[in-house]
Formats: structure tokens, C-alpha cells, sequence
């Protein structure tokens, strides 16, 4: 694996515990998208939305992960929105192997409920509505992804070597 691993799927599937432990697996660097915007910004994600708006955020998203162009070796951690443009996708097929993690509507309430940065979920945290957004990007996040991985009920570090293990079949197909 010579490539970027980019971890993509809804908020609260798991994506940047799963990526300190595979970058931990496989040595490679791990990079948390959200993270890094908000330290370049020096500012909360929910206070980027609040006051330049989404646009202003996904242009950001959009200029890092068109980085990893340059940079092999990462397991990188995008925001759940990642796939809404589809230049950030056509990027990280560039540059590496889109990993879909899913979880049910249910796993995912229970994983993020006590956050309060989802700014996407603000006033709206149930599982009807995580259930319906879910919904409305599935089939970008089908189309993005090489391989899927159902997080519901797995540790990380299982889920970690489930990737690595899929990754490896997926190379020898291509």
C-alpha cells in the first residue's frame, strides 16, 4: 500500500477513531480533515458555518484534500460531506482508495447525541432526521467509495484490519 487511504461516510461512523488506528496498523500518517481546518482557521467547524457559511468551509475541504495529491502515505479522516463536490472525489481516486464506513440511523444517534459540533444537526438531533440526511447522500457516498465497511458493533481495531483486508483484495482487482 503505497497510496492515501481516505475515509469517507456519515458523521458519527467512526471515520477519525478508525484512522488513528489504521495509520497506527499500517505506519502511515493520519490526517483528521475537520481537525486540520479548524487549526488553520483557529476556529470550531460550527463557528466556520455560523459565520462564512458552508460554501466558505467545503472550499477549504476542497484545497486540503487536493494536497494528498502530493502526499502518499496518509489515512485521512474526510467530513461527512466530503462527497458533495465531485472534484474532492475525483482527488482522492487520484491519490488513493475511498473506504465508505456505514452504520445505522440508531448507532449513529447514539455515537454523536452528546456532541454539540455537529452544526448539520443542530435542533435536529434524532434519529428520524440523521436517518433522512443519511438518505439524501447515500448514493454519493456509493458511488465514492472502492470499498464499504459496516462499522455498527465492531471495535476500531477490528474495522481497521477489515480495511486492510479489503484494501489488499481491491489492489489485486485493479
Amino acid at each position: 500500500m503505497d497510496k492515501n487511504i481516505f475515509l469517507i461516510g456519515f458523521m458519527g461512523t467512526g471515520k477519525s477513531t478508525v484512522s488513528r488506528r489504521l495509520g497506527s496498523m499500517l505506519k502511515f500518517s493520519e490526517k483528521d480533515l475537520d481537525q486540520e481546518i479548524e487549526a488553520i482557521e483557529k476556529r470550531k467547524i460550527s463557528e466556520i458555518f455560523e459565520t462564512d457559511g458552508e460554501a466558505y468551509f467545503r472550499d477549504e475541504e476542497t484545497a486540503l484534500i487536493c494536497e494528498f495529491e502530493k502526499k502518499p502515505g496518509y489515512v485521512v479522516s474526510c467530513g461527512g460531506g466530503a462527497v458533495l463536490r465531485r472534484e474532492n472525489v475525483e482527488s482522492m481516486k487520484r491519490s488513493g482508495t475511498i473506504v465508505l464506513l456505514t452504520a445505522e440511523p440508531k448507532t449513529v444517534y447514539e455515537r454523536v447525541r452528546y456532541g454539540n459540533d455537529r452544526p448539520l444537526l443542530k435542533g435536529k438531533m434524532n434519529v428520524e432526521y440523521i436517518a433522512e440526511l443519511m438518505e439524501r447522500r447515500r448514493t454519493l457516498y456509493q458511488e465514492a467509495a472502492d470499498i464499504t465497511v459496516r462499522t455498527d458493533e465492531k471495535s476500531p481495531e477490528n474495522i481497521a484490519k477489515e480495511i486492510i483486508e479489503k484494501i489488499i483484495d481491491f489492489q489485486n482487482e485493479v
